[in-house]
């Protein structure tokens, strides 16, 4: 294999989002063929690539179910990389938060992100490959006094975080890369309505991200495991 991505397999978890859309296209550009699950029983209209040659997408995957993750990730040859952009967020004050919202939270994020990269680790040990995986915590999963008013969310994040650091650790014996990347707020157009008074120049771009994001991925990062990278833009 060449030091680039152009051939490589790659899975990428909430792929036909406004994130993936973005990290989708780049991968592309850079010759990666990439594995999409999906929940849905067909891709969303806006999605930019659903007859490109080198989108596998899978659909009704249910990425909190782990036979499903399990099987999706069997059907993918030669895994190279792996990225979990699939996650949620909601926020509240803490004694409205229901039980129920809180576990949403936690599946949504941290348990999606741990059995995607369970079934991701298994296959490149299975094949000796020195891959590399790629999660999404956000800044209130790091500077936890952000988390305030979203509290359900921002322990979901931590964990991702936490898993990140911690499984880098345990592999790094075996060549596989752990990282996560840290946004603050992503400029994309659901964020822009939620909060149209905001200074949208603060925000951290979507091609910003999915360039971070690519390279934590790339057979290029060759030393960087266990970090938590910090896109906080000019926030």
């Amino acid at each position: 294999m060449t030091d680039t991505l152009d051939g490589r397999h790659v899975v990428v978890t909430g792929g036909t989002g406004a994130l993936g859309g973005a990290v989708v296209g780049k991968l592309l550009e850079q010759g990666a063929v990439c594995h999409v699950p999906n929940a849905h029983a067909a891709a969303p209209a806006h999605f930019p690539f659903p007859a490109h040659e080198r989108v596998r997408l899978a659909h009704n995957v249910d990425l909190a179910d782990p036979a499903k993750v399990d099987a999706f990730y069997a059907s993918v040859t030669d895994l190279w990389a792996s990225i979990h952009l699939a996650g949620g967020f909601t926020a509240a004050p803490v004694e409205k938060i229901e039980p129920a919202s809180f576990a949403e939270m936690m599946d949504t994020n941290a348990r999606t992100t741990f059995l995607c990269c369970r079934a991701a680790i298994r296959s490149m040990l299975e094949s000796s490959v020195s891959g590399r995986i790629v999660n999404v915590t956000a800044r209130a999963g790091l500077d936890l006094r952000r988390g305030s008013g979203m509290v359900a969310y921002a322990a979901s994040k931590a964990a991702v975080a936490a898993m990140t650091v911690a499984m880098a650790e345990e592999l790094k014996g075996k060549g596989i890369l752990v990282n996560a990347v840290a946004p603050s707020t992503l400029d994309t157009p659901a964020t822009r309505a939620d909060m149209p008074a905001a200074d949208f120049g603060k925000w951290v771009s979507l091609e910003a991200a999915a360039e971070a994001i690519t390279y934590l991925a790339s057979p290029a990062n060759l030393a960087m495991s266990g970090t938590l990278v910090p896109l906080y833009g000019r926030a």
